[in-house]
């Protein structure tokens, strides 16, 4: 049976090499490392595909803006760190990455984090994101062909950071509704007086 994570729970440890595009470098990657720092695992089915190179794109795009709010953003699929190397020195669109990308070759991390697609032996496509503390906070998976909306993934990664740096008087809730965008408020209920008020 497949393994499946839940929301609060402590992220599977992830032990493997990844490669650095930006220092065209091979390392040994700790999720334990990033410990009080956000993490953003963008899973995706493999290298030298068409939609996991705008995925990348994506995701450099917003990489500063993920950065400067205490995040780093890895890619994972179940290829060599030699085909990491390879796709990101020729992809015109992942060459430009600043996204390290981490193997998964023996497929435990995808099985770990429950990704992994029995059929094709590949990632499925999905994100995570695991705040400081080590705990996943947001788990995402969907079809294949479906690419990241990156803007999306950093709405909900700044929308639960605010929840995490907010804490709510007692007897309220802190709390983010539908279609929240950054910078704009949060609803901050009384748990016994708002009662049927939104």
């Amino acid at each position: 049976m497949q393994s499946q994570i839940d929301i609060g729970e402590k992220a599977p440890e992830i032990n493997a090499k990844c490669y650095f595009p930006q220092e065209a470098d091979i390392k040994e990657y700790k999720l334990s490392n990033d410990r009080g720092k956000w993490v953003i695992l963008t899973f995706y089915p493999g290298d030298f595909t068409f939609v996991c190179a705008t995925d990348v794109e994506a995701f450099t795009e917003k990489y500063d803006d993920f950065s400067k709010n205490g995040a780093v953003i890895y890619g994972i699929s179940t290829d060599s760190i030699f085909s990491h190397k390879e796709w990101a020195e020729t992809s015109p669109r992942v060459k430009k990455s600043r996204i390290p990308l981490i193997e998964d070759f023996n497929k435990r991390i995808a099985e770990a984090y429950g990704f992994l697609n029995r059929e094709s032996g590949a990632a499925r496509r999905g994100t995570v994101i695991i705040d400081p503390d080590g705990k996943v906070q947001y788990l995402s998976i969907h079809n294949d062909g479906l690419g990241k909306d990156a803007e999306h993934i950093y709405t909900a990664f700044m929308a639960l950071k605010y929840i995490r740096d907010t804490p709510a008087d007692k007897g309220h809730i802190c709390a983010i509704p539908a279609n929240w965008r950054v910078g704009k408020e949060a609803l901050n209920i009384d748990t016994v007086k708002d009662i049927g008020k939104l």
